[in-house]
């Protein structure tokens, strides 16, 4: 019993769990870093990964930035030995939590803003209301999206830091109700304009990609459990572990790395070109947004992945403070 009680203890003071938590935080750490380098390459045209290995010159940037990364994420958890697995789990949770909180903000403030603009802009009132210059101006995607788009992206992560909300059922019914005016003015007024359209599937596109992290929290993915449901608490935490690693954070890596293939890889390019949808000034200019949506998913599910994995190895090691998120049934 003594023995049974001391190894309890080891497993809150988190010692031998060391390597796991290392792991976790060189996955996000190293993430960061290819966030990173991908800006030094589309924006500033230095070497990616690749020209490491080609002998680019300046090819020891991209390299210092992962070197410097995963230092970091050593660094951290050499320095907090007394946090556990679940510890760890529910800070990186949290995180991420104010991540996409933050993102249905802005995502709200830009759909808003972004569809009076294009309203003003298919009825001609730009130019009466606020001057020729301005509404050349309000005209040109590479000038709404530096100078409206991104303030009220950073007005978002600000309103965030306020507010407990993630806004997944306040969205959802915004999106009703853009469907609903978009019946009634169609078939009530004869009148539909191509922003209505683009607003919805901008904010239905954010609900559904955003709020993705969020649903495996909770376990609300579909899940073919014909032999998970009949597993022990320990065993699930292994098989948990396993294909976080080897399905859920494999996925991540393969969507970032097809989405920042280079300057003209599937976000990169529509965000550097501000990309409209085919209804030109008569549409929303969000659309480029909507492309870094899905870098935006895989960034949100691969923390949330790194979540996830330590509270799976935390029920493998059989930890206290498990997080029962369905009571057992009642015989």
């Amino acid at each position: 019993m003594p023995g049974e009680y001391r190894d309890i203890e080891v497993l809150r003071q988190g010692g031998p769990a060391s390597g796991h938590r290392m792991f976790g935080w060189a996955i996000l750490c190293a993430m960061a870093a290819f966030l990173i380098n991908n800006v030094l390459e589309v924006g500033f045209g230095l070497p990616g990964l690749s020209g490491v290995f080609a002998g680019a010159a300046n090819a020891w940037v991209p390299a210092l930035v992962y070197i410097v990364a995963i230092a970091i994420a050593v660094a951290h958890v050499l320095r907090s030995t007394s946090r556990t697995l679940r510890m760890d789990a529910q800070s990186i949770h949290n995180f991420n939590i104010y991540l996409i909180r933050a993102l249905f903000f802005a995502v709200l403030f830009v759909g808003v803003t972004d569809a009076i603009i294009a309203l003003l802009r298919t009825e001609s009132l730009l130019e009466p209301l606020f001057g020729q210059d301005l509404a050349r101006s309000l005209g040109r995607a590479n000038w709404v999206g530096p100078w409206i788009h991104m303030p009220l992206v950073g007005l978002g992560f600000v309103v965030a830091l306020f507010t407990r909300t993630l806004g997944f059922t306040w969205l959802a019914l915004l999106i009703v109700v853009a469907e609903l005016l978009i019946v009634i003015s169609r078939f009530v007024f004869s009148y539909e304009q191509a922003l209505m359209s683009d607003l919805v599937r901008y904010w239905y596109a954010a609900l559904f990609l955003f709020a993705s992290a969020y649903t495996l929290f909770d376990e609300g993915h579909v899940r073919v459990d014909v032999l998970y449901a009949a597993f022990g608490r320990r065993k699930k935490g292994t098989v948990n572990a396993i294909g976080t690693v080897l399905l859920g954070m494999a996925t991540c890596w393969v969507i970032l790395a097809i989405c920042f293939n280079g300057k003209q890889s599937i976000v990169n390019a529509p965000v550097m070109n501000f990309e409209v949808s085919q209804a030109g000034p008569f549409g929303m200019y969000a659309k480029y947004q909507m492309a870094a949506f899905i870098a935006l998913f895989a960034v949100t599910m691969m923390i949330e992945f790194v979540s996830y994995y330590l509270e799976a190895v935390a029920d493998h090691r059989d930890e206290p403070g498990h997080r029962n998120i369905y009571p057992p049934a009642a015989h």
